[in-house]
């Protein structure tokens, strides 16, 4: 069996047995090449993000707000219960937040260039109350972490015609 991995100027090759193979391992995590090689790794993969959203913006491709505002669009959301609803989906699918506080809802909706719900706590029980979002389990039941429930994804599915 062989194990290689480089990252940088840290390489790692070893050969042998899969149990020489894990003695080497923890010899190598006791002189810290191993977390040294993690750190390689993070580095890369943090400049690969940068270089993709730097290679974004300069083709153009929709920021923030042109994106929201288009999914809204597409989806023929133009009740503010369901922008509210587009916006938890755009949240959590798109960008993967999972902590929504209000300020980040009503940013979203100011960079999209529409006018924020005004009490956002109102529309979220009121899309919980009709099983459109729900607060997963551990999350105290505070409305920040409210995700789509499928009736809910099947509401905006059905406004956009997918």
């Amino acid at each position: 069996m062989r194990f290689t991995v480089q990252a940088g100027d840290v390489e790692i090759d070893l050969e042998g047995a899969s149990i020489q193979i894990d003695e080497q391992i923890a010899q190598l995590k006791a002189e810290h090449t191993w977390t040294v090689l993690l750190e390689r790794i993070r580095e890369a993969r943090e400049q690969a993000l940068e270089a993709a959203v730097t290679a974004a913006r300069e083709a153009g491709l929709p920021e923030r707000g042109s994106a929201f505002r288009a999914l809204l669009e597409n989806c023929a959301l133009t009740r503010k219960p369901d922008q509210v609803l587009g916006a938890i989906h755009y949240l959590r699918n798109v960008e993967g937040i999972e902590d929504s506080p209000p300020r980040v809802v009503n940013d979203l909706f100011n960079d999209a260039g529409i006018d924020p719900p005004g009490n956002l706590s109102l529309y979220l029980n009121r899309l919980k109350e009709r099983n459109f979002l729900e607060v997963p389990s551990g999350k105290e039941d505070k409305n920040r972490f409210a995700i789509l429930t499928p009736e809910g994804q099947a509401h905006l599915d059905k406004r956009s015609g997918a």
